[in-house]
C-alpha cells in the first residue's frame, strides 16, 4: 500500500497551527489553504492505519471554522458520533500522534475525554450530541448566576453540538431538542447534512431537509447570491452573503419543525464555503438569545475522488492506497463476533417464537 507524505508546503502550514489559538490568528484568506492541508494529512494517516474516513473529510472546512471563530476549548465542541473528529484532532494538539489512530497505545478513533481538553465529551455511537452540549449550556448558565450574585461576571462560552442527519432522526435526538427549545438555554445545534448516514437514511427527515434545500425560493436566493458574488468586492460581497443567509433563513425555517421546537433555524449553508460559513458562525456565535440550529450541507468523502464516488465503503476503511483508493485485501481470520451473535440469535429464535430482539440500529 502506498501512502503520499504530504507536501512540505502543506506540513509547513499545519506547523504554524499547532493548536486553535494559532489558527484563529491566521486571516481568513488563509483559511481554505489549512482546510486543504488537514484533508491531506487525514487522508495519509488514515491511508496508513484505517479508520472513518468519508465523515471526516466532509467535515474539513467546517471543523476548521469552527476552531476559528469558537474559542475553543472555552467554547465547547461537542461531536456526535464521533467518526467526524479526526481533523478536529489535527488541529487540537494531536496532529504529530495522528498515525497511531486506533493503535495500541495511540489515539482513540473517537472524541475522549481523557485524551484532550479539546474533548469535552467521549462519544462513539449516535444522537447524544445535544443532550450533552444542552447540559453543558445549563451549568455554564447556573455557574454565570451564581457569579452574578456574587458580583463576578464570567467568561462568555458558547455550547456547540455537531450532529449528522442519520443521528437527527433518532429519539434521544428530539428529546434534547425538547427540553432546549423549553428551557430556551443559548445553545448551537449544527446540523451536518450529508444526506447520508452510513447508508442512505430512510424516513421522514432525509426527504425533508431534501425539501427545504431544494425549494424554488431557496434556489432563487442561491442564484441572487452567485451574481452578487460577481458584482461586489469580497468584503462587501461577505456582509450580503451574511444578510442573504438570514433572508434565507426566515424563508425556509418559518413554521418548520425547529422553529416548533423553539429553535432559530438558519440555513442551509454550504459547508464547504468558507466565504459562506464564517460570517454565519459568526453571527450565530454572537447572538443572544438560543437555542440556534445551523443547518449545513456536506459532501461526504470531500476532496478524495475514491471516497466521494463511493461514500459508503469508505465511510470505515482499512489500509488503502492513496492514488489509487485500493483497500488492502483483509487476511482470513476468525468470524467476527457480531456474525456469531447474530447467527446464533437466529437460531434460538427458529427454536422459540418468544424471543425478542433489540438492536442498537447502527
Amino acid at each position: 500500500m502506498r501512502s503520499l507524505a504530504i507536501s512540505p508546503e502543506h506540513a509547513a502550514l499545519l506547523d504554524r497551527v499547532p493548536e486553535p489559538a494559532a489558527l484563529r490568528q491566521l486571516p481568513e484568506s488563509e483559511l481554505q489553504a489549512v482546510a486543504d492541508a488537514v484533508r491531506a494529512e487525514m487522508i495519509d494517516a488514515v491511508s496508513i492505519t484505517g479508520g472513518h474516513l468519508g465523515s471526516g473529510l466532509g467535515v474539513v472546512e467546517l471543523t476548521v471554522a469552527l476552531h476559528h471563530v469558537f474559542d475553543t476549548p472555552d467554547d465547547r465542541i461537542v461531536w456526535d458520533v464521533g467518526h467526524q473528529c479526526y481533523p478536529h484532532k489535527i488541529l487540537t494538539g494531536r496532529r504529530d500522534r495522528i498515525r497511531t489512530l486506533r493503535q495500541g497505545g495511540g489515539l482513540s478513533g473517537f472524541t475522549k475525554r481523557s485524551e484532550s481538553v479539546y474533548d469535552p465529551f467521549g462519544a462513539a455511537h449516535s444522537s447524544t450530541s445535544i443532550s450533552a452540549a444542552l447540559g453543558m449550556a445549563v451549568a455554564r448558565d447556573l455557574d454565570a448566576e451564581a457569579g452574578k450574585a456574587k458580583g463576578r461576571q464570567l467568561k462568555r462560552r458558547n455550547a456547540i453540538a455537531v450532529i449528522g442527519d442519520g443521528s437527527m432522526s433518532a429519539g434521544m435526538a428530539y428529546e434534547a431538542m425538547n427540553n432546549a427549545g423549553a428551557l430556551h438555554s443559548r445553545l448551537i445545534v449544527i446540523l451536518n447534512d450529508n444526506d447520508m448516514s452510513i447508508a442512505p437514511p430512510v424516513g421522514a427527515m432525509s426527504g425533508y431537509l431534501a425539501r427545504l434545500a431544494s425549494g424554488g425560493t431557496y434556489q432563487s436566493l442561491r442564484e441572487t447570491a452567485k451574481q452578487l458574488g460577481k458584482l461586489l468586492p469580497k468584503a462587501l460581497y461577505q456582509r450580503a452573503a451574511a444578510a442573504e443567509e438570514y433572508a434565507r433563513s426566515l424563508v425556509v425555517g418559518g413554521g418548520t419543525m425547529f422553529e416548533e421546537m423553539g429553535f432559530h433555524y438558519v440555513g442551509p449553508v454550504d459547508g464547504h464555503n468558507l466565504d459562506q460559513l464564517l460570517p454565519v458562525l459568526k453571527n450565530v456565535r454572537d447572538a443572544e438569545h438560543g437555542p440556534i440550529l445551523l443547518h449545513v450541507v456536506t459532501r461526504k468523502g470531500k476532496g478524495y475522488a475514491p471516497a466521494e464516488a463511493s461514500a459508503d465503503r469508505y465511510h470505515g476503511v482499512v489500509k488503502f492506497d492513496v492514488v489509487s483508493g485500493v483497500q488492502a485485501k483483509a487476511k482470513p481470520n476468525a468470524p467476527a463476533y457480531t456474525r456469531v451473535f447474530g447467527e446464533s440469535l437466529i437460531k434460538a429464535a427458529d427454536a422459540d417464537d418468544m424471543v425478542v430482539a433489540i438492536t442498537a440500529a447502527m
